[in-house]
């Protein structure tokens, strides 16, 4: 992990330069996530970057640790509320008993907010997913999956924590159980059925092809978790003629 913060900072700039873009937008969520994805943009683009603080029916501990983070490391950050545009879309939209279809609406009504601010500013979507979440397709579909550059993505959940330590992130926030905040009480190691440290030994394990330590009914989850959601990876499907 030596110098990874120094790293990521540089591909940043390297990655914005490239494309033509200004600067970085993305989400404070008030998560060791995107608080290290908040500090990194900051290092890379002091004036040219912006968190969106996305609130949609969220605890309000979410959007406290969110302006913590904004405010100790001088990040350019607005609230944009999405209660109202959420409600309404659950007025228009026929009812559902498929609660995942309801709850996929906040991170993808976060996406299109980000996207526009990216637009408006010239700026890239920088998302806040770590390797472990893209492995295991724990994500939205185009919801934080939605995003042009992924500077943790190459990092397990421990990885961050261990960045987030590093880069001076408080130490309420990665003592913060992991949320998606999908619903009241959501959260994403209960919703798994496994640890994050759990996880990570387990795709570090299959990376070395070296599974015989490891529980077969937690690894046969991953995997399965894996397979199952590896069209979120996939580019999309373009018939061929």
């Amino acid at each position: 992990m030596d110098n990874i913060s120094v790293k990521i900072v540089s591909w940043l700039k390297e990655q914005v330069e490239k494309s033509g873009a200004k600067g970085l937008v993305f989400g404070l969520s008030g998560g060791i996530d995107s608080a290290c994805v908040g500090v990194l943009c900051q290092k890379a683009f002091k004036d040219n970057c912006l968190g969106l603080i996305m609130p949609c029916e969220s605890h309000s501990d979410d959007e406290d640790m969110a302006f913590l983070i904004a405010n100790k490391f001088s990040i350019t950050a607005k609230k944009i509320s999405l209660d109202e545009p959420f409600k309404r879309l659950l007025e228009v939209l026929p009812a559902s008993e498929n609660n995942m279809a309801r709850a996929n609406l906040k991170p993808r009504l976060r996406m299109l907010t980000s996207y526009y601010y990216a637009a408006n500013y010239g700026y890239l979507v920088s998302g806040c997913g770590n390797k472990t979440e893209i492995k295991l397709g724990y994500y939205t579909k185009y919801g934080d999956g939605g995003v042009d550059i992924l500077p943790l993505g190459s990092l397990l959940k421990t990885q961050v924590r261990q960045l987030a330590k590093e880069l001076g992130i408080p130490a309420e926030i990665i003592a913060r159980k992991p949320s998606a905040g999908l619903w009241p009480d959501q959260f994403d190691e209960d919703e798994m059925g496994l640890l994050y440290d759990e996880a990570d030994s387990i795709l570090k394990a299959i990376e070395s092809n070296d599974t015989t330590d490891i529980d077969s009914r937690k690894l046969h989850k991953v995997m399965s978790m894996i397979s199952s959601s590896q069209h979120k990876r996939d580019t999309i499907p373009v018939f061929q003629f």
